[in-house]
């Protein structure tokens, strides 16, 4: 059963208005779940997610950096189907996701808990909480995000769903996925350096894990044209020379 606040957040949810009301949404979900940021990211194909609904700044941080990397508990739960839930970061097994362990050390996050969104064999997307502070989720929290969930998987599956700012956003439209700019790049550096799609995406990845920077920086930068990777997969920093440009 689930609790009176999920029930507010699923009468919210399916409101004709609702999503002009995501950001009200959002912050109620997360009360009633009992963590501090929430996002959502809807799958692209594989086991790549597109963010869509992100309600604070450390989740949101976290996001980035499992999409960066390719590795953590929501990459796994959405090529497993099953929930993964990680109530204390840093009692994580170092050869779980050894780059993510490292590298969130330094976000504002320390129990991640993340909820398939799909139906049967067919993967819709995540649903991710944090908290920043280690704590498991009561059975009746790890319920309402179930129930959260399959809601969300049900919006997913029809015209929309919340954007970051609070705006109704159409899942279906590749043109308003917040990450599309990766996308575009991922297909310019398989076109410069004569590689596979995945492989580009790889180096893309590669290049903002070495420098430090959030990928989709790196991203744009490349569809700027301010940064070209060379055939290491490194980014040298430098232009295209003008005559690339055309």
């Amino acid at each position: 059963m689930i609790s009176d606040g999920m029930a507010e957040v699923l009468r919210l949810l399916e409101r004709d208005d609702g999503f002009d009301a995501a950001a009200e949404v959002a912050a109620r979900a997360a009360e009633i779940l009992g963590v501090d940021g929430l996002t959502v990211s809807l799958a692209t194909g594989g086991d790549q997610v597109e963010l869509m609904w992100c309600t604070d700044e450390a989740a949101g941080q976290f996001e980035d950096l499992q999409f960066t990397l390719g590795e953590g508990p929501g990459p796994d739960a959405v090529r497993s189907g099953a929930m993964v839930l990680v109530p204390d970061l840093a009692q994580v097994r170092p050869g779980r996701w050894p780059a993510l362990t490292m590298e969130s050390a330094d976000l504002d996050a320390r129990a991640v808990f993340c909820f398939p969104m799909g139906i049967g064999a067919i993967r819709v997307g995540v649903l991710t909480l944090v908290r920043r502070s280690p704590r498991p989720l009561t059975d009746g929290q790890t319920g309402d995000a179930q129930v959260l969930a399959h809601a969300l998987t049900g919006r997913a599956l029809g015209s929309a769903v919340p954007g970051r700012n609070g705006s109704a956003v159409p899942a279906d439209t590749p043109g308003t996925l917040l990450q599309a700019v990766v996308h575009q790049a991922t297909g310019m550096v398989s076109v410069q350096l004569d590689v596979p799609l995945p492989q580009a995406l790889l180096r893309l990845r590669a290049h903002a894990y070495s420098s430090g920077r959030p990928l989709l920086d790196i991203s744009r930068d490349v569809v700027a044209r301010r940064l070209r990777l060379d055939l290491n997969g490194n980014g040298d920093g430098n232009p295209l020379p003008v005559s690339d440009k055309d």
